[in-house]
């Protein structure tokens, strides 16, 4: 199925699939597709038939090249910088949260906006043409919010989370894949895609608890939510689980397990 023109969405045997579908424009980024993007990520993490979520950018040449430049026009007052940030900030805490892992599957500019909704995803893999930045010191003269920067030196650091901005510059992929920013580098867009879907395969077919106390554990972690008993909810709601008894009989019984996510 499918939506808004400029966001698709579809899913199939628990994997969906969220694509920026403005390639005339690189996949520049409107107020209606970040508001888009929060409302699937919400229908995802209610539908538990859902195991994994890839997303993308249509075509060869952009994964998403940041906010389209449209958008700032309205940006005239302190209120309306703040507002424009905040509206940011809460998209990306939607897919920051959402409850199944997401892959971006990034060919091509993956900048500004697009770089901040890549670096909220579980998993980054990357074609070879793949570039990711915030030029902006060189183009509109804003900057990142406090979370955005958080997350992007949680991921390569504070000395080259500093350098990209303050020099402006593009990360190739494969500079991307030593700093730790993608995992892997596929050699065109077509292998990308085709990794992608084997990948949300493979996660699609694992227990599905394991992988969401996992993901809720790791973010407590980056919280500094860290206390006597912290993560017990997440024990006991894989432990008690019908698929840990599951896991165990079909252990033993030298057979597939069957996840029901319960």
């Amino acid at each position: 199925m499918s939506d808004n023109d400029d966001v698709l969405y579809s899913s199939d045997a628990g994997i969906a699939r969220v694509t920026f579908n403005r390639p005339h424009a690189r996949n520049a980024l409107t107020f209606a597709m970040y508001e888009r993007l929060a409302e699937i990520c919400e229908q995802v993490s209610a539908d538990h038939g859902i195991r994994v979520m890839i997303i993308e950018g249509a075509g060869d040449k952009a994964f998403a090249a940041g906010t389209d430049i449209g958008q700032f026009k309205a940006v005239e007052t302190a209120e309306d910088a703040i507002a424009y940030e905040t509206r940011i900030d809460r998209v990306l805490t939607v897919l920051e949260s959402c409850r199944v892992p997401t892959i971006a599957a990034v060919v091509g500019a993956c900048t500004g906006g697009g770089a901040a909704i890549a670096a909220c995803c579980d998993i980054r893999i990357a074609s070879a043409n793949a570039k990711f930045g915030f030029p902006i010191a060189r183009t509109l003269g804003n900057c990142l919010s406090i979370s955005s920067l958080e997350r992007l030196v949680a991921l390569i650091g504070p000395a080259l989370t500093k350098e990209i901005i303050f020099t402006a510059r593009l990360v190739e992929a494969e500079e991307a894949k030593a700093a730790g920013l993608v995992s892997e580098v596929l050699p065109d867009p077509d292998a990308l895609r085709a990794r992608a879907q084997a990948l949300a395969e493979i996660i699609a077919a694992n227990a599905p608890l394991t992988i969401e106390a996992t993901k809720e554990g790791v973010a407590r972690l980056a919280r500094n939510a860290r206390e006597p008993g912290d993560g017990d909810d997440l024990i006991l709601k894989c432990y008690l689980s019908e698929d840990f008894r599951e896991g165990m009989e079909a252990f033993l019984a030298k057979r597939p397990p069957v996840w029901r996510g319960r």
